[in-house]
């Protein structure tokens, strides 16, 4: 395992460098190749580790400092420019499940969301009935998307082939995804943005999860746009910070979050405050992991 990442690790100065003491593996994969609006996706992770050194490592929330865990950044997994989108796919599942096998909590910063489908793959591999859990503006459910079934827009679709899901957030989809989830989808469940004006929908989104082992994804586009602008194709109405945080609370507490990726940061040059909150997020993901909620 390489002990230099290359980039800045997450949280700089509190980060491990020792990789067998620590417990999670921040996994950056600065994949773009199938981004149908804005681009950017590519220089996500790195500035998310960026950001990352201007966190407090102290959580008043949680009132405990989750890097004590001990954080660990992989290298950039490096991305053969020719390649194509099914070799990304196998390498990622590769690594990650390295990672997986050496007991660290994964968490991979993308990135296009067309890498989910690979984190999944890996995670249920070594979970026998896992659940994704989706935070995310779009169903991302079309079967092929611009000629690829590899697409960004195809990754939940995807990733149905390896585990049922709940979709939180969802305010966009084309006619034939709305087709498909009127009429039922085998193991799909979903909230859309517009059913979280009051915080019932957390029970309703993490009904029956109870236990189970649970990968979650996070495209950042999931967070309304005047919290997280920064992403490819930003949509208006969507979450906000507090009730998110509830949710992972309750998610974390009653499931067994085993995988993470958060996903389409698309940075903004001079605009730092959506890299920054982004990083926030990864670190809250961290604390709770290790830490519960309050």
């Amino acid at each position: 395992m390489s002990t230099d990442p290359g980039w800045k690790r997450f949280l700089e100065e509190d980060a491990e460098r020792d990789f067998e003491r620590a417990r999670v593996a921040v996994l950056p994969v600065p994949y773009e190749a199938t981004v149908s609006y804005g681009r950017g996706t590519s220089r996500g992770p790195a500035a998310i580790l960026e950001a990352s050194a201007e966190i407090e490592s102290f959580d008043g929330r949680i009132e405990r400092v989750p890097s004590g865990c001990g954080i660990w950044t992989a290298a950039p997994l490096p991305i053969p420019p020719d390649a194509r989108p099914e070799q990304v796919l196998r390498s990622v599942t590769a690594r990650f499940g390295e990672l997986l096998d050496a007991g660290k909590w994964v968490v991979m910063l993308g990135g296009e969301h067309s890498l989910t489908p690979a984190g999944v793959a890996a995670a249920a591999e070594r979970h026998a009935g896992l659940h994704l859990v989706q935070l995310d503006a779009h169903a991302d459910l079309r079967d092929s998307y611009q000629g690829s079934r590899w697409s960004h827009a195809c990754a939940m679709a995807r990733c149905l082939d390896h585990a049922p899901i709940r979709a939180i957030g969802i305010r966009s989809y084309s006619e034939e995804e709305g087709r498909r989830i009127r009429n039922g989808i085998p193991g799909y469940r979903l909230v859309h943005s517009w059913e979280m004006a009051d915080e019932s929908w957390i029970a309703r989104a993490l009904e029956g999860i109870d236990g189970r082992p649970v990968y979650l994804t996070v495209d950042v586009d999931y967070f309304d746009p005047s919290i997280v602008p920064a992403t490819g194709t930003p949509e208006p109405g969507g979450g906000q910070w507090w009730p998110t945080l509830r949710l992972l609370e309750a998610l974390f507490t009653r499931a067994d979050v085993v995988a993470s990726d958060v996903v389409e940061l698309a940075p903004i040059p001079g605009l730092h405050h959506a890299d920054f909150t982004v990083a926030r997020l990864v670190y809250a993901l961290i604390g709770l992991r290790f830490h519960g909620s309050r």
